[in-house]
C-alpha cells in the first residue's frame, strides 16, 4: 500500500443488495468514519442511503432487490452480470475488507466468487441468515467462504462458531434509526391534513414484486374503511426501488393518498399516523421503535410459499414475534391477507385503546432484546470490521 493510500485509511469495499441492507451499510460508514475520524475510503454496491453517505454505486440496487422463485427466474442474467461486474471491481481494487450485507442471493455468490478466483481478501458479512429458522445447512456454506460474520441477534453466534466461523453479535441497528424521533404535527401541517384526521401508513415493501403483489391488497382494504372514517388519508413511505411505481399508483386510489420517499419524511409520517398497514420486513421494527401500531401482511408466488412452507421452522413471519415467541403483532399471511382480514384488524386497532397499548408494550419488551438501550450497534460493527482489518494487516 502507498504511504498516500495509508495515510488516506483503509479501503472498504461495501456490498447491499437491497434497501434494508443499504440503510446498515449507511451507519456502518458513518460509524468507520467517526471512529477513524474520516481516514477511510469505501468503495461498492449500494442504494440511496449509502449513496448518501458518499459511496459511488457500482450497479444501480434496484437490479439486485428480487425475492421469490418465479421472480428471479426472469433477471438471473442480469443479477449474474452484476455479480461478474462487481467481483472485477473488488479484484482491480484491492481493499482491505469486503463487507457483504444480507442479500445472500447476490452477496455470497460474489464472495464464492471472490475465493474461487484464489483471493484472500478479508471477507466479512453482515446479518446473519437464518439458520435458526430454516436452511441450518447455510452456516456451514458460509464457513468456506467469509472469514468472519457480524449478527443482529444475541442468540445468533452459536450456530456460525459451531461450524468455524468467527461471529460477533453487534445488536439490531434498527434501535439507533431515529424512527422514534418525527413530527406528526409537521407532517400533517406540510401535506395539509387535518390534526383529527385519520391517517394510515401503508407500506406494501420495498422490491418491485412485493409492491405488485400487495399493493392492490392493501387498497381494497383501505376502500372498506372509508366509510367508518370518511376523513381518512393515506402515506405511503417508499424507498427508490420502488418510489415511482407506488407514486404513481397513489394518484388513483378512492382513498386520498401520497407517496413520500426519504427517512425523515418517513419517521415523520410515522409519527402523524394512527395506524400502519406493512409488508413483513425490516420497517415493521422502525414502525415498532416509532410506538405506531401496525398490522403485518405478506404474499409470496404460490410456488415460493410451497417450497418456504415446508422448510420453517419458526412459527412466526414477523421478528418482534419471533424474539418474543408469541403473537404480539397481529400477522396476515398468504390466504389471510385479503382485503376483509385486514380492514377488520386496523378498524381493530383504530378503535380499540388497550389492544394499540397492548401492542405498544410488546414493541417496547421486544426491542429491548434486540439492543435498545446499550452501545450503538453501528458502532459496534465498525469497531468489529476495524479490528479484523488491524488483525489481518499483522
Amino acid at each position: 500500500m502507498s504511504e498516500a493510500a495509508e495515510a488516506a485509511g483503509p479501503l472498504i469495499f461495501l456490498i447491499a443488495g437491497e434497501p434494508s441492507g443499504d440503510a446498515l451499510g449507511a451507519r456502518l460508514m458513518a460509524a468507520l468514519r467517526e471512529r477513524t475520524g474520516g481516514a477511510v475510503r469505501f468503495a461498492g454496491v449500494g442504494g440511496e442511503a449509502m449513496e448518501a453517505a458518499g459511496l459511488h454505486s457500482l450497479v444501480p440496487i434496484r437490479d439486485l432487490a428480487v425475492m421469490g422463485v418465479l421472480e428471479v427466474l426472469p433477471r438471473v442474467r442480469r443479477i449474474f452480470r452484476r455479480v461478474d461486474e462487481t467481483v472485477s471491481a473488488v479484484r482491480a481494487a484491492q481493499p482491505d475488507a469486503v463487507v457483504t450485507i444480507d442479500s445472500s442471493g447476490f452477496t455470497w455468490r460474489v464472495a464464492q466468487r471472490l475465493r474461487r478466483h484464489g483471493e484472500r481478501v478479508l471477507l466479512i458479512h453482515y446479518v446473519a441468515p437464518m439458520v435458526w429458522a430454516w436452511r441450518g445447512g447455510r452456516a456451514r456454506r458460509m464457513a468456506r467462504w467469509y472469514d468472519h460474520l457480524m449478527a443482529l441477534l444475541p442468540f445468533e453466534p452459536p450456530y456460525f462458531q459451531a461450524v468455524g466461523l468467527g461471529c460477533t453479535y453487534v445488536g439490531h441497528p434498527v434501535v439507533e434509526s431515529g424512527a422514534d424521533r418525527g413530527d406528526g404535527p409537521a407532517f400533517r401541517r406540510r401535506h395539509g391534513i387535518d390534526p383529527h384526521a385519520t391517517l394510515i401508513a401503508v407500506l406494501p415493501g420495498s422490491r418491485p414484486g412485493e409492491v405488485r403483489r400487495l399493493l392492490p391488497v392493501f387498497r381494497a382494504a383501505t376502500e372498506r374503511l372509508r366509510s367508518r372514517y370518511p376523513h381518512m388519508h393515506v402515506v405511503m413511505p417508499t424507498v427508490s426501488t420502488v418510489h415511482d411505481e407506488v407514486a404513481a399508483a397513489a394518484k388513483n386510489w378512492v382513498v386520498p393518498a401520497i407517496a413520500v420517499r426519504g427517512t425523515q419524511p418517513k419517521y415523520d409520517a410515522f409519527a402523524a399516523c394512527n395506524v400502519a398497514l406493512a409488508a413483513s420486513g425490516t420497517v415493521t421494527l422502525e414502525i415498532a421503535l416509532a410506538d405506531l401500531p401496525m398490522v403485518v401482511a405478506y404474499r409470496v408466488n404460490a410456488l415460493t410459499h410451497a417450497i418456504v412452507r415446508r422448510l420453517v421452522k419458526v412459527r412466526f413471519a414477523n421478528l418482534l414475534n419471533i424474539v418474543l415467541d408469541r403473537a404480539a403483532i397481529p400477522e396476515l399471511l398468504q390466504n389471510d391477507c385479503n382485503p376483509e382480514r385486514l380492514a377488520r384488524e386496523l378498524t381493530r386497532l383504530l378503535d380499540d385503546r388497550l389492544a394499540r397499548e397492548r401492542e405498544i408494550e410488546a414493541y417496547r419488551e421486544g426491542l429491548q432484546r434486540l439492543g435498545r438501550g446499550e452501545v450503538s450497534p453501528g458502532m459496534r460493527a465498525a469497531d468489529c470490521v476495524l479490528s479484523l482489518i488491524a488483525e489481518r494487516r499483522k
